[in-house]
């Protein structure tokens, strides 16, 4: 191997830390998310405490406060999917997280991230999660005039079982063989 393919290859390689800016944005970004979420929860759970001492200004229904604290849960499964992003990022180009005195197995499945295929799907599941949340907050806001307003609400509803069946079902399939099964083996 020459020396010019050698340091080429040897930037290239370093080339991947260029990533970090990725992760770390990304972490940034969940932190901000998770902060936001819990402001979201503080800022309801002084709606609450109005409806429930009879402040004039927290007339609004218990409707609205249940819409607001899924929408909290709504943020901090964003914040989830951004700090998952930024592990998986970290994992694929720049090192295995190896924390002192923990070993890679007592890692999450979830979390375990070998390619970019496996930060796909764990990404894709909780984004699934997120329209789901975002669907159940709309679902609690729309207000139903007609047979037909229910029947697109059964529906989705319908649909969204049938999403998270399959999504079941695929991972079912996909899941690793536990320690029995390695035995067996």
């Amino acid at each position: 191997m020459s020396k010019l393919e050698h340091f080429f290859e040897s930037f290239l390689f370093k080339a991947r830390l260029v990533t970090l800016f990725a992760v770390l944005g990304s972490l940034f970004s969940s932190v901000v998310m998770f902060i936001k979420g819990s402001l979201k929860i503080a800022s309801n759970a002084v709606i609450f405490w109005g409806q429930i001492t009879g402040v004039p200004d927290a007339a609004q229904g218990p409707d609205t406060l249940v819409a607001l604290f899924v929408s909290s849960v709504d943020t901090y499964l964003f914040a989830t999917v951004l700090l998952i992003f930024s592990i998986g990022l970290y994992e694929l180009f720049i090192s295995q997280i190896d924390p002192a005195g923990q070993r890679r197995e007592s890692c999450p499945h979830w979390l375990k991230v070998n390619s970019l295929d496996d930060l796909k799907s764990s990404l894709g599941k909780v984004i699934q999660m997120i329209l789901i949340v975002w669907f159940f907050e709309k679902a609690l806001i729309i207000e139903y005039h007609t047979a037909l307003d229910l029947l697109y609400l059964g529906i989705g509803i319908l649909l969204i079982s049938g999403a998270l069946y399959l999504t079941h079902a695929v991972h079912k399939n996909q899941a690793p063989p536990t320690a029995s099964e390695e035995n067996a083996g």
